[in-house]
């Protein structure tokens, strides 16, 4: 009984873990950058005081869409907006023309924000960086729920700032004390004044 449990116990030890699995299989594995999984607020808090302007790269028209949504919060902080999508050029939202590429957006642009998926974020990853110097992007930022580590590591050697699967109007409401970080209101009650990122 006690050499088949030391039996049992060395095969458990021997079985590989599950990426080398996966790549003996023939998958390889996604590399994962351990830093984007979470951020310092000091260090989102600096971002959103530098930033001035933000292309919203998927943008919708659609005032119920969450893309709407964030354009019109973050224009009402200061931001200027710069909506991109190629399928509504000659559109406008909330009173800005919308670009049909990155190419198109004003020089001066601080910020990209992607808004579409992370099958697709690669892909506008390397549109920003073929236009981030002409137009001065300084910071590429992915969406609730948008990661792509590869694309992210790209813009980083680029010299980009890269914050992703996070909202900056969630953010700047949280930072501000408008939101918890679940994006519903904190009913925070403090004797402190709040001061939001840009102040």
């Amino acid at each position: 009984m006690a050499v088949m449990a030391r039996k049992h116990a060395t095969a458990r030890r021997a079985r590989p873990a599950t990426p080398a699995s996966k790549a003996a299989a023939g998958q390889k594995a996604a590399p994962t950058l351990g830093k984007h999984d979470w951020y310092p607020d000091s260090h989102l808090r600096n971002i959103l005081r530098s930033v001035r302007s933000i292309a919203f790269v998927g943008a919708s028209t659609h005032w119920k869409r969450p893309s709407y949504f964030a354009m019109k919060y973050l224009q009402r902080k200061g931001f200027k907006i710069v909506p991109v999508n190629p399928a509504r050029g000659g559109d406008a939202i909330l009173g800005e023309p919308v670009r049909t590429s990155l190419a198109d957006i004003p020089e001066g642009t601080d910020m990209v924000d992607i808004f579409r998926t992370s099958e697709e974020a690669g892909a506008i990853t390397d549109e920003v960086l073929q236009v981030a110097k002409q137009k001065g992007v300084k910071v590429l930022w992915m969406q609730l729920g948008v990661r792509d580590d590869a694309a992210a590591e790209r813009a980083e050697k680029a010299g980009l700032t890269v914050i992703m699967n996070r909202c900056p109007k969630i953010e700047y409401a949280r930072l501000s004390g408008e939101l918890s970080y679940c994006g519903i209101n904190s009913r925070i009650i403090s004797g402190k004044t709040l001061r939001a990122p840009k102040a």
